[in-house]
């Protein structure tokens, strides 16, 4: 039971900050490690490159698509709720997955049910917490938050590398299984529902502040939640929107989050070596995502949206004729690391504009989904045409060729007005 009372006054916000920090800090390992088992995997059971990319894809896309069933969800039958039950699902998926045998328990574990699982703790978890904990300096916060990811693959992938290539797949599939179900007492005894569970009000808010209440915490959640993504995909700013996310997960955790260690086994670099390449990025992505959050606070987020997604298409473009040398991997580490998913706390603020705080969170859960859909793409795109070609060199061009195209389509999204009228608030 939650007590009815929380040290720190309007501060305690922070702490819920930090356990749900570590919770999308799990769930970002549990997606990175299908790029490490890869190799084993492979090696296990004969499973080829194209089978393994495919039921990560699916795992990346349920990924997505859970997102803003899950925002709703955590409106209607309360966020703890949801939380629990994804990181149970994320859990006891993940330590089924030691005793498959056969390609379809591979799709199954680590495509279906820890894609569902990880779904609903992922960014549409923290744009519920930003817009029920906070008031102010919200784009800080989801900065942080997002820079969770990167600090998941800053954790995680050494560690999961190192125990891929000493003991095989099984010991990684452990680890994450064990992660996963330690984060359940913090979740239980530390986070309340909503500030005003424990008479408080949202970080930075007056006394007499009123939240705003979505329409999902009543009625069918399922229908809000389809007819939310209805009215959304009515305006043009939607689209703009859902599109340079597609592009954004194409680019991140679809290709290089999914491929990069493959691509640089190919090239003759140790696993644990390019897992470390990885955790670089993550260090840079954890500086640069809580920056870009606090940029977002102050300037034009349709503007950052440009130069974050030119800066990666440049990135993608060079890693193909970087020679891979010790010095340019640390380029595009850098370079690419910055810019991992920076994108994200000024695309909640633009969905936040268009759609306001009652449906942007549930909006933005479908723009996720753009997200994922795009990764899971490259996921797959990227395996084929390893297949195909023997090499990833095409594959990560043209996914340098999409960024530019999203930083032009970024400089195209108008908020200015509403994108659609509010539903009215419930009584």
């Amino acid at each position: 039971m939650i007590a009815q009372s929380r040290p720190f006054g309007q501060r305690y916000a922070f702490v819920v900050v930090a356990v749900i920090f570590f919770c999308l800090l799990i769930a970002a390992g549990l997606r990175s490690a299908p790029s490490v088992m890869m190799v084993p995997l492979e090696e296990s059971f004969g499973w080829r490159r194209d089978v393994t990319s495919w039921a990560a894809s699916i795992g990346i896309l349920l990924y997505g698509l859970t997102g803003p069933f899950a925002a709703a969800l955590m409106e209607r039958v309360g966020l703890r709720r949801t939380l629990l039950g994804a990181l149970l699902v994320m859990s006891g998926s993940t330590a089924l997955s030691l005793f498959m045998t056969q390609p379809w328990h591979l799709f199954l574990t680590w495509g279906v049910f820890s894609g569902i699982g990880s779904g609903a703790v992922a960014s549409v978890l923290g744009a519920t917490i930003v817009n029920r904990w906070f008031k102010t300096n919200r784009g800080l916060v989801m900065g942080l938050m997002s820079a969770s990811s990167a600090t998941g693959m800053l954790i995680f992938l050494p560690l999961i590398a190192s125990l891929a290539q000493s003991g095989g797949w099984k010991p990684v599939n452990i680890a994450v299984a064990v992660a996963t179900a330690a984060l359940i007492p913090f979740v239980l005894l530390l986070v309340p529902e909503r500030p005003a569970s424990i008479g408080m009000v949202r970080y930075g808010a007056d006394a007499d502040d009123v939240p705003p209440v979505s329409p999902a915490s009543q009625g069918n959640f399922l229908a809000h939640t389809l007819n939310t993504l209805r009215r959304a995909a009515g305006t043009r700013v939607f689209w703009y929107l859902f599109a340079t996310f597609f592009i954004c997960g194409f680019t991140t955790n679809g290709l290089v989050g999914t491929h990069l260690i493959a691509f640089c086994g190919d090239m003759g670099i140790p696993e644990v070596q390019a897992a470390g390449l990885l955790s670089l990025m993550g260090i840079f992505d954890l500086i640069g995502t809580t920056l870009s959050g606090w940029l977002t606070d102050r300037f034009d987020p349709r503007k950052l949206l440009g130069v974050y997604y030119a800066i990666r298409g440049l990135s993608l473009i060079y890693l193909p004729y970087s020679g891979f040398s010790g010095t340019s991997l640390i380029i595009f580490a850098v370079l690419y690391g910055l810019d991992w998913i920076a994108t994200v706390p000024p695309t909640l603020r633009l969905a936040n504009e268009a759609f306001g705080d009652r449906s942007g969170p549930i909006v933005f859960g479908w723009i996720v989904a753009g997200h994922q859909i795009g990764a899971a793409a490259a996921a797959a795109f990227g395996g084929t045409m390893r297949e195909l070609q023997g090499n990833y060199e095409l594959a990560f061009l043209i996914a340098g060729m999409t960024g530019i195209a999203a930083a032009c389509i970024s400089l195209l999204i108008n908020t200015s007005r509403p994108a659609f009228d509010p539903e009215p608030q419930a009584a």
